[in-house]
């Protein structure tokens, strides 16, 4: 995983930290039985609420995905074993992107 990515997220997470919304919503990081990682990170009431995304879907092989989506409220990102770096990453670019 790249460590911007990580770093990325970690702004992201502290700049909306604001005594109010840490304790409503925040972000979770899981694991799958296939297996795989799991991403999900709350938009409600940051600046990114209502943006949407259409589920993007990358299959290299069985071990070697990565699906991502967002409905408005919550980034989502469902990924192989070794790709949790890129659903980071896919994050980070989701937030960067042009409104």
């Amino acid at each position: 995983m790249a460590i911007d990515a990580l770093a990325c997220l970690m702004a992201w997470y502290r700049d909306h930290c604001d005594g109010d919304w840490e304790h409503r919503y925040g972000i979770e990081i899981g694991t799958l039985d296939n297996p795989g990682w799991r991403l999900a990170v709350d938009l409600t009431d940051t600046e990114l609420e209502g943006r949407t995304l259409n589920r993007i879907v990358k299959e290299t092989s069985e071990t070697d995905w990565i699906q991502q989506w967002c409905d408005g409220l919550k980034f989502e990102a469902a990924c192989g074993p070794l790709n949790l770096g890129e659903a980071i990453e896919a994050f980070c670019v989701f937030i960067n992107r042009p409104a």
